[in-house]
């Protein structure tokens, strides 16, 4: 290392983790989790299987890589949740028909009801946010850019 090199390293503080946007991010993610969980504990869902049933509120029937891609969770994460589901009657796991190597999962009718019951739940986190739906729906289309980016350089 050049000299110049040394002294400009050495004048730099140390980072700290506010100063990385992964850790923006990642308290970000976090802090989501806190404010979601008393909104979700009467439904008795966790986070994770919140987002399963909003991704099947939206398309009912779905593979289980069809879920796995649209949540962007490997299947070793995912099934643990989608038993759980079913477990609770929420959704129904079956081979399909066509091709039983696939495993569908669709919506039970408890399942189905339980939209009703947390379709207020996306305006309460809005509103938890502090930010203007100009802001938020600009932080939104931010963090997707991000995430298309470091999935592109992930995959070199």
């Amino acid at each position: 290392m050049k000299a110049a090199a040394k002294v400009a390293t050495a004048a730099r503080p140390a980072p700290r983790p506010d100063d990385f946007i992964c850790f923006a991010v990642y308290s970000a993610a976090h802090a989501f989790t806190r404010v979601y969980k008393p909104l979700l504990d009467p439904l008795k869902l966790t986070y994770p299987q919140y987002l399963v049933m909003v991704a099947l509120w939206a398309t009912d029937k779905q593979t289980v890589g069809g879920l796995c891609d649209a949540l962007v969770l490997e299947s070793s994460t995912l099934t643990p949740l989608l038993k759980r589901l079913a477990a609770a009657g929420y959704v129904t796991r079956q081979r399909d028909p066509d091709d039983e190597r696939q495993v569908r999962i669709g919506l039970t009718r408890a399942g189905t009801a339980l939209r009703a019951k947390a379709r207020d739940l996306p305006a309460c986190v809005e509103a938890a946010t502090g930010l203007t739906r100009a802001e938020a729906e600009g932080l939104h289309a931010g963090i997707l850019a991000l995430r298309r980016g470091l999935r592109k350089s992930a995959r070199r």
